[in-house]
């Protein structure tokens, strides 16, 4: 009965994962809840996972990463790459996937991708080519990258920690930097020789066109008498409408209206939303209606205003609420055209659209207001890069000690989440970053997941279901070989990490490898570091955060992530077995 409650539980948790209905620190946490009514854990074994220094590790290369971002170092090594490559068009695409990578085997990828999207999508203007030709090369890199050493990805931390549980040692902190290196310059190889053939050729639109606005787009002339005199631009009888004005056009004067702007007689307005709601606008009195193009026709651009996309940041804030229940526009002074997301452009009721991450926004404002996204844990610019210096200073010292701290966790002198602790204190007490920006660059549904899936894993093995999971992939697999059983539990894992996070896929794998390797005799190590290896090279569709933030800019679609990441998958699956034997022999000495 606990098997098959806990195979349940499993199966539940794969599903709601999938469907994302509830958030995976919530669902981390009802498993934890069920696993202790029905008996299988004690509270204490419960929530051990939560007392791991697995926890601060992870929490504290996001502090360092989140303040080597604020002091604009990572922005200026996106610049560094750059200039490098500016003048070489051929070079572009294996030497941005070689920073990324590098960079990203220190620091978290979605912060490095995120950080190097604006400077990608900058070059590729400089050269005249579409952000999809280079965007997807970035992500993948940033992936590849954290396999070259333990605090790489949060994956290798986990399964480091998991693996010291059950009274193995732990992985150094570059045991496997040998075969990360060799996955990282595969994966640049492949594009450089097949990848770039098989991305998607994007086309160059004008924004207004490619949000498909310009059809919702009308001028309203302010007639005398008209009622919409002396109301607020953003609190009109438009608004009710649901109509957005955008720009304003009085006498010889242009500009983009905020809630200090009352409207005039003569003024003419620019506004965005439906057609067929123009009928209901057409019934006010005092206005004239037009299409744009007749008349003054003021297009999307306004004198001392600009028109840029937007990027909802995966720890934003804003993920689940609507523009109105953020109050944007008052908080930002940007107004929303249209939402981008996975391929499709929404336009309809704007303002109460809940958001998602890697949501793209269309908006329109001062240029002055788009700085304040330079560092903005919610929203990223993305035609924008430019370096503040101010920090910069302090940002080397926290680099230089975050390298220190790494030798000295690699040479035994320091345990590891000291060091790393120790760091990100620094950061925060140089005011290289706030305490408040410390604890918002911290991704606490991973450590949650991370620590509930371990108290899952425990639960698999004193329930007998791990046991019992290796016994039947042992009967099915080991006449084939051990290979193919190796071999099986990688594709598991790879599988897996499809529908749930590749932390989460891992530790779901690993009670069953492990208890399988303990039945067979085999190097219990040669399949952790292969389940762990696995979870970090499945690039078989976008929904790893890293691609997330680069499906939307890069216009792709999800066909796009399987044709270019499948094979690359299949192929790095053929390198990385043999070489794990290799490295770690599957019988112990």
């Amino acid at each position: 009965m606990e098997i098959a409650l806990v195979l349940g539980l499993l199966l539940a948790a794969v599903i709601l994962f999938a469907t994302e209905k509830i958030s995976v620190d919530l669902v981390a946490l009802l498993l934890l809840c069920a696993l202790v009514l029905s008996g299988i854990l004690t509270p204490a074994e419960a929530f051990a996972g939560f007392s791991s220094d697995i926890l601060i590790i992870l929490a504290s290369i996001f502090v360092i990463t989140g303040a080597l971002r604020q002091a604009g170092l990572l922005d200026a090594l996106g610049f560094a790459a750059v200039r490098l490559v500016g003048k070489r068009p051929r070079l572009v695409t294996p030497t941005a996937m070689g920073v990324v990578g590098l960079v990203s085997a220190f620091m978290n990828n979605t912060t490095v991708t995120a950080m190097f999207l604006g400077p990608a999508i900058g070059l590729c203007e400089r050269l005249g080519r579409s952000p999809s030709r280079l965007l997807m090369p970035v992500a993948f890199a940033s992936i590849l990258g954290g396999t070259c050493t333990l605090i790489g990805t949060s994956t290798n931390v986990a399964v480091s920690g998991y693996i010291a549980a059950q009274g193995m040692q732990p992985l150094g902190m570059f045991e496997f930097t040998g075969i990360g290196l060799v996955v990282l310059a595969v994966g640049i190889l492949y594009f450089s020789l097949v990848g770039v053939r098989m991305l998607p050729e994007g086309r160059e639109e004008n924004l207004a066109e490619e949000y498909h606005i310009r059809e919702y787009l009308s001028e309203i002339v302010v007639r005398p008498g008209s009622p919409l005199i002396g109301q607020r631009a953003t609190e009109s009888d438009l608004s009710i409408l649901n109509f957005q004005i955008l720009k304003i056009v009085r006498g010889e004067d242009e500009f983009a209206p905020d809630s200090r702007v009352r409207l005039a007689e003569g003024d003419v307005l620019l506004v965005n939303g439906r057609a067929d709601n123009l009928i209901k606008v057409s019934k006010i009195e005092g206005i004239d209606i037009r299409q744009p193009g007749q008349g003054t026709g003021p297009g999307l651009e306004v004198r001392g205003s600009r028109v840029a996309e937007v990027l909802i940041l995966p720890k934003s804030g804003m993920a689940g609420r609507s523009l109105r229940d953020s109050d944007f526009r008052r908080v930002t002074g940007l107004t929303v055209l249209a939402i981008y997301r996975q391929g499709h452009t929404l336009r309809d009721r704007v303002a109460e659209i809940p958001l998602r991450q890697g949501d793209i926004l269309l908006v329109q404002g001062p240029p002055e207001r788009f700085a304040v996204f330079q560092r903005s844990l919610d929203l990223a610019v993305l035609t924008t890069f430019e370096v503040e210096h101010g920090r910069k200073r302090v940002g080397f010292w926290v680099i230089g000690l975050f390298g220190v701290a790494v030798c000295a966790s690699a040479f035994g002198w320091v345990p590891l989440s000291v060091g790393l602790l120790l760091v990100a204190l620094v950061a925060v007490l140089s005011r290289c970053l706030s305490l408040e920006e410390a604890y918002r660059t911290i991704d606490w549904r991973l450590l949650i997941l991370i620590g509930g899936m371990t108290a899952f894993g425990r639960a698999m093995e004193v329930s007998g279901s791990a046991d019992f999971l290796a016994t039947w992939i042992t009967h099915l697999f080991e006449p084939m070989g051990v290979m193919a059983l190796l071999g099986a539990f990688f594709v598991l894992t790879v599988l897996l990490t499809q529908p749930m996070s590749n932390a989460a896929a891992a530790l779901v794998v690993l009670p069953v490898a492990l208890s399988t390797a303990q039945q067979l005799g085999l190097n219990e190590r040669t399949f952790a570091i292969a389940i762990m290896m696995a979870a970090s090279i499945s690039l078989i569709t976008p929904l790893e955060p890293s691609c997330i933030i680069v499906y939307g800019p890069g216009k792709y679609r999800f066909r796009d992530f399987v044709k270019v990441g499948l094979p690359l998958t299949l192929l790095l699956g053929a390198i990385v077995l043999p070489l794990l034997v290799a490295f770690w022999p599957l019988y112990p000495a």
